[in-house]
């Protein structure tokens, strides 16, 4: 599988005239040679790939990950440095004949292009790998089915629990728990948990406000299956009688949703089809509480390329995985979203 893909990646460098590329971004280091899918934190790193428009690829790393690394890795073609990292990537680079470097344009910080550049040229390049990833295989479709159907369970198993007196912080907890107890190696992000008001921001962390009989809730949730990510938001009624706004809002947003999945075709552009969920909402004048993206791919991050908003030119293509998540907020009251994950396909969508 990761020679298959290498030897795609070498192909498109010698189409670009690239004499290689240093692969620095984490989830493309692993989509490349299974090494490490996430580092440490934003200023750490695991390693990186050099990988020559012809010939074998390299792996570096250092003393920590050493044994991790010949798991996956050829070792002969391991190399472990210290301190001096950008010296030995540029030391075998030009020992392997490399006058010129491409770098991950989003994966290099300045500081190391900087130095790395002073030990040899670079051609920073953008999206190569990423362009590989946006076409997932059968395995990666299977692994990312996995993570759906566990994200459903967990929706089953939290729906019951959701009772007067819970806290956001104690809610996304309880998600966090039954993900791993499913089958979910962990979150591939921090659990959304609005509740009220609270369901106004898109992107809310969960804190002390406590659910109360006759109030709504919004949760947006994740897991990892193999190493792929899933993610899904629901939105509900606390009670026994929901308010006619949630009601009224629930309706149009999940509506907005059908008629998007149902729009999807091999060759429409994303903009196209976060135009269908705008419209829809347009029909009631309420498209201005629409604020964000209508959705985005999703693999081995939770977001990957494309982005399903106003400008975005790229085609949904077969073997594409996408989410498809519209919304509406009101600082008044809260927010309402409804996402599902949708595989592109040469007839249209497979809901996940």
């Amino acid at each position: 599988m990761f020679t298959n893909r290498i030897q795609k990646l070498q192909n498109i460098l010698q189409e670009k005239n690239l004499q290689a590329l240093l692969v620095s971004r984490d989830a493309n280091r692993f989509y490349l040679s299974g090494f490490e899918l996430q580092d440490g934190q934003c200023n750490e790193s695991s390693g990186c790939l050099l990988i020559p428009a012809k010939g074998e690829s390299w792996l570096f790393t250092d003393s920590r990950y050493e044994l991790a690394a010949q798991q996956v890795f050829r070792p002969d073609n391991i190399k472990i440095y210290g301190k001096n990292r950008l010296q030995v990537i540029a030391e075998l680079a030009k020992k392997l004949g490399i006058t010129e470097l491409g770098v991950e344009a989003a994966g290099l910080s300045f500081q190391d292009g900087k130095t790395l550049g002073q030990e040899i040229p670079l051609q920073p390049t953008t999206d190569i790998v990423e362009e590989l990833r946006l076409f997932k295989d059968e395995s990666e479709i299977a692994a990312m089915r996995r993570a759906c159907n566990i994200n459903h369970k967990v929706y089953e198993l939290i729906r019951p629990m959701l009772v007067p007196g819970l806290t956001e912080k104690e809610i996304a907890w309880q998600v966090e728990k039954l993900f791993r107890e499913n089958g979910s190696s962990g979150l591939n992000f921090s659990t959304i948990v609005g509740i009220g008001k609270n369901a106004a921001l898109p992107h809310a962390r969960p804190g002390d406000e406590r659910l109360t009989e006759n109030c709504s809730i919004l949760i947006d949730q994740g897991g990892r299956c193999d190493n792929y990510c899933s993610d899904q938001t629901r939105s509900w009624w606390i009670g026994d009688k929901p308010a006619a706004y949630f009601t009224e809002t629930l309706e149009q947003v999940k509506e907005a949703q059908r008629l998007a999945i149902s729009a999807v075709q091999p060759g429409m552009l994303a903009k196209d089809l976060y135009a269908v969920a705008r419209n829809y909402f347009a029909k009631f004048g309420v498209e201005q509480f629409f604020t964000h993206a209508l959705g985005h791919g999703i693999g081995l991050e939770t977001h990957e390329a494309p982005s399903l908003n106003s400008a975005c030119e790229a085609k949904l293509l077969p073997g594409m995985m996408i989410t498809v998540e519209p919304g509406l907020y009101y600082p008044e009251w809260g927010g309402i979203r409804w996402e599902h994950t949708i595989l592109v396909t040469e007839n249209g969508a497979d809901v996940l």
